[in-house]
């Protein structure tokens, strides 16, 4: 076995429970949320856990959740929120066969990962309490692989592009020949007199 500060990953199987409940309107027959995730689960294929009325929750997958050592700060984010989360991704089920609308994609622990998947529209990204031994392990690898990196301003170039230079046209846009050179500069300039 590695010595753990020299890994650049750590995995988990995690587990993820989807409730299913009657939609509230016509367009929607069902309501598919994520409501918990559980770490070092089994295998799993849309087992039924619980059933309340017409809610029904079902252990729906189980899949692993990948962690680097690139990505600490995002999961200092996770780990600062209150309750700390991780993010479950679903996608709509393209299987015909299949008696569920949707499909579990993914299961995310970085906040940024899971806005990228929110802001194709594509998928249903929720948050979901992160379990204690989630946030144990996540806080672990995040201690061993942190470090601040410092801040540095960034210095502004000291080219001038204010000055008029006729002819040359714009000093940002490198040209081999005039591009727009002012009517005043095709008049000839009076020579001074010293």
């Amino acid at each position: 076995m590695s010595d753990p500060i020299t890994q650049k990953t750590a995995e988990m199987q995690v587990g993820v429970v989807i409730r299913r409940m009657p939609g509230v309107t016509r367009w929607a027959k069902w309501v598919w949320r994520p409501t918990a995730v559980l770490p070092g689960a089994n295998a799993a294929d849309w087992r039924e856990l619980r059933r309340e009325g017409e809610a029904v929750e079902f252990h729906a997958a189980t899949l692993p959740v990948e962690i680097h050592r690139a990505e600490t700060e995002a999961y200092r984010v996770a780990l600062s929120d209150d309750p700390p989360s991780c993010w479950v991704i679903l996608r709509p089920c393209e299987d015909p066969q299949s008696r569920h609308e949707v499909a579990v994609f993914g299961v995310t622990v970085s906040p940024f990962e899971a806005q990228d998947y929110a802001d194709s529209g594509e998928e249903i990204v929720e948050r979901v309490p992160m379990p204690a031994p989630m946030i144990a392990w996540l806080a672990e690898f995040v201690a061993q692989h942190h470090v601040d990196e410092p801040f540095i301003k960034r210095r502004r170039d000291k080219t001038r592009i204010d000055r008029v230079e006729d002819g040359k046209g714009d000093a940002r846009v490198r040209q081999e020949a005039d591009v727009y050179r002012a009517p005043g500069a095709r008049r000839a300039k009076p020579e001074k007199l010293h």
